[in-house]
């Protein structure tokens, strides 16, 4: 008792300590990545606030609006339609009463994160692109991660679906995947543990990933990916362990229909009683408007709730029912063996994503992560559909511990992964987990996807070295039997000659040996195919296209590239382009290959990818101890300002599929700094 008093004395001092810049070390690397060294975790905080806020001022302000409740004064329109959710859902009232629950250390933590991008916008005042962002405060910054969560946890597909698509999310707001693969000793043949973390994301925006490394005092030495706004590493590796984190699809909220009252439009029936909804009006203000816009909001037992054409809707969020989720990854950025891991994923308020893990013991670990409640098994109830909400039966308030979840530790097989598939298909198929000893009501994904079905035609019985563990994830093929949600069967069997106009073009797309790279005549083709499939399609079930949809596929490529770029014999680098300002390149990759990528309309036909593939990084940790050796690329470099040299540094290394040496130790760190600085200091 007398030591944690002591502990809660320390860190409640900590809070409200004055953080002196100077104590702070920002080294910047050759490519600009900047590693933070300071005596304690709140100054490294303030500086990871301050390094990024140097790199990519302008995202962190649209992260600090989010949890002002100001997206309205930034971005108009949409932005007012997510300053609605966030007060729909009362994501800052449920701040406002679970403050005291996070721990002092933590409080601490983003007290020197705020105070970090407080001071960088106090320094930079020409920099501050909307009036009254600043200052900034904890519980408006708890309120954005908050936020961001429930993102991530399907309130961006649940809402709007529910209004008929009236609510749209923050732009650059679009996770699309990832990819994640571990092998120790059993499988590797330098008996070393392997760990793979690759992101697919935007390559701009809220949710890219920007590269740091973190290392205090205190025992916090932590290297990796973090979005706009994280005060520390969402998934990398620290000196004893690492993990990644991929997206998963379970079952991750409820939607209640309720039973209102033929009398009175504000009452609803639960448990055979007639209750009122709580009302409140949400105040909007929206750019280029000059009056607050007032928007109704209602709440019933469930929770948020609104009011359509078809019914009135309950919508039941876990990720915003609790706000510990950024103090458990705290508790995983620093812990120093599984078992602390362990304990710290034991909070379960980390609502989602899947961990993969590898660690210098030669543990891995898998699990399908999520803040997953106690729901009734009655069959009566379709959780994946509308529930009733007018029971007690069907409100749920509990939540399942995380050994109920499905996770592996240390298969026989030696290896593990994930990508965005069913959590029963993680490893050799004799040491997959039974999906029938888990509650069917969780929703997990039952199915392979094509990368998923690829990573079975690349592991074999085999040991790996390095280097064919690397090209797991590089590999650009796609599986011998599609995954994808329509099938194409009836294009390959199409007979070209039947076609003169469009012969070439189907001769090349059906002698296409399915590879995603750049020279590739079919890959460019099938660009084309993917998104006129994928839009004329949407919201039907998956099936086979018919001859006739095949046909008109073709000639939907036909007139497009004939139209814009006077031939068919076109190869994908022709058409698909990163683009970096004024930089644009031939580009690889095609939706769900393991170098995969997302496209949207370019300029004279081409597509321009905007995500997929984007932050690597490989860990091996040591047989006999020591650090673990690090290599690390992101789609463009460190700097959003395109008068930096880190502004598209590594866009090269990427699309050559190469990477760049990191490491966790702080002398290497500082003898070959391209900078060493303060806060506060001239450091350009």
């Amino acid at each position: 008792m007398k030591n944690f008093l002591l502990f809660f004395l320390f860190a409640s001092l900590q809070v409200s300590a004055q953080i002196n810049p100077a104590n702070i070390t920002i080294a910047r690397d050759s490519f600009g990545v900047p590693h933070i060294f300071a005596p304690t975790d709140p100054e490294v905080a303030y500086g990871i606030a301050w390094a990024h806020a140097e790199d990519d001022f302008g995202t962190l302000q649209v992260v600090v609006q989010s949890g002002k409740g100001m997206l309205g004064k930034t971005l108009g329109k949409k932005g007012a339609e997510a300053d609605y959710v966030i007060k729909l859902l009362r994501i800052r009232q449920t701040v406002d009463e679970q403050w005291n629950t996070l721990s002092p250390d933590f409080i601490a933590l983003i007290k020197g994160y705020v105070a970090g991008l407080n001071a960088y916008a106090k320094a930079h005042p020409k920099e501050i692109k909307y009036k009254k962002a600043f200052p900034f405060d904890e519980k408006e910054y708890m309120t954005a991660v908050v936020f961001s969560v429930s993102l991530f946890c399907g309130v961006e597909q649940a809402l709007p679906q529910i209004l008929g698509g009236k609510v749209p999310t923050i732009p650059g707001f679009n996770p699309q995947g990832s990819n994640a693969f571990a092998m120790n000793s059993l499988k590797t043949t330098t008996g070393e543990s392997f760990l793979a973390i690759n992101a697919h994301q935007p390559q701009e925006g809220p949710v890219a990933f920007y590269e740091a490394h973190l290392q205090s005092e205190q025992g916090w030495n932590m290297l990796g990916g973090l979005f706009p706004g994280g005060c520390l590493i969402f998934h990398g590796t620290n000196e004893n362990l690492g993990w990644a984190h991929t997206v998963n699809y379970q079952d991750k909220l409820d939607v209640f229909q309720l039973e209102m009252n033929p009398a009175n439009k504000n009452q609803y029936k639960f448990d055979g009683e007639w209750v009122g909804l709580e009302k409140d009006k949400a105040k909007l203000k929206v750019k280029g408007i000059p009056v607050t816009i007032g928007k109704k909001i209602f709440w019933s037992k469930y929770g948020a709730t609104v009011k359509t054409d078809k019914g009135v809707f309950s919508l039941r969020v876990p990720a915003t029912m609790d706000i510990k989720a950024l103090e458990e990854w705290y508790r995983m950025n620093k812990a120093k063996n599984f078992t602390e891991f362990y304990t710290a994923l034991s909070m379960t308020s980390l609502p989602m994503f899947n961990i993969m893990y590898a660690d210098r013991y030669d543990t891995i670990f898998y699990m399908s992560n999520g803040k997953m409640p106690v729901r009734d098994p009655d069959p009566k109830y379709n959780w994946r559909s509308t529930v009733p909400g007018n029971t007690t039966a069907t409100l749920w308030t509990k939540f399942k511990p995380v050994d109920a979840l499905p996770q592996y530790i240390n298969p026989p097989s030696g290896y593990l992964y994930n990508t965005n598939h069913s959590p029963f298909i993680a490893t050799d198929k004799k040491y997959n987990l039974d999906k029938y000893k888990f509650d069917r009501n969780d929703g997990y994904e039952t199915y392979h996807n094509n990368r998923s079905q690829r990573v079975t035609e690349l592991i074999d019985d085999t040991k790996f070295d390095y280097e064919r563990f690397k090209k797991i994830k590089f590999d650009q093929q796609l599986p011998a039997e599609l995954k994808y949600t329509y099938g194409i069967d009836s294009m390959l069997s199409l007979n070209a000659h039947d076609y003169p106009l469009m012969k070439e073009l189907i001769i090349n797309f059906q002698n296409w040996d399915r590879k995603a790279v750049t020279n590739s005549k079919g890959a460019a083709v099938f660009l084309f195919v993917y998104d006129h499939v994928s839009r004329k399609l949407k919201g039907t079930p998956p099936r086979e296209l018919t001859k006739a949809e095949s046909i008109e596929a073709y000639q939907y490529v036909y007139d497009h590239m004939t139209k814009n770029f006077g031939n068919t014999d076109l190869t994908l680098g022709d058409v698909q382009k990163l683009v970096r300002g004024n930089d644009v390149r031939p580009a690889w990759g095609l939706p769900d290959v393991l170098t995969a990528e997302y496209t949207e309309p370019f300029k004279e036909g081409m597509r321009k990818i905007v995500s997929g593939d984007a932050y690597i990084c490989f860990v091996r940790y040591p047989k006999n101890g020591g650090l673990p050796v690090i290599e690390s690329v992101n789609t463009f470099g460190a700097s959003m300002h395109p008068d930096s040299p880190h502004y598209k540094d590594q866009m090269d290394m990427f699309l050559k599929q190469q990477t760049k040496p990191m490491t966790l130790d702080k002398a290497t760190v500082l003898k070959n700094a391209e900078r060493v600085y303060h806060p506060g200091e001239n450091s350009f």
